[in-house]
Parts: C-alpha cells; sequence; structure tokens
C-alpha cells in the first residue's frame, strides 16, 4: 500500500463519519424526513462500501 493510500483512507474514514454524523443530526432535528439511526446507518454502509472498494482497487 503506498503512502498516499495509506493517508487518503484514513482521511476518508473520518470525513464519512463526519458525514454520517451530520445526516444523523440533521435528521433528529427534522423528524418528519425519516428514522436519524435508519439515515445514519444507510450512511456508514455507504461508507464501507466506498473503502471496500477502494482496498480491493488498491491491494
Amino acid at each position: 500500500m503506498s503512502t498516499l493510500v495509506a493517508l487518503v483512507i484514513p482521511l476518508l474514514v473520518l470525513v464519512g463519519m463526519v458525514v454520517v454524523l451530520g445526516l444523523g443530526c440533521a435528521v433528529h432535528r427534522r423528524p418528519a424526513l425519516t428514522a436519524p439511526i435508519t439515515v445514519a446507518i444507510a450512511g456508514a454502509a455507504v461508507l464501507i462500501a466506498v473503502i471496500t472498494t477502494l482496498m480491493s482497487v488498491t491491494g
């Protein structure tokens, strides 16, 4: 694994976590949108899919 990939993946994880938390907070403030836990889990699933794809391409 190159140094660039070793730096990009943790940054991607951090950004993804911020996005998931942001989605959860936004939906929590507006309950009419949908259940906050469902949105946060969906965001986490997308993050895991992106990281898995990057790992399989670079590894």
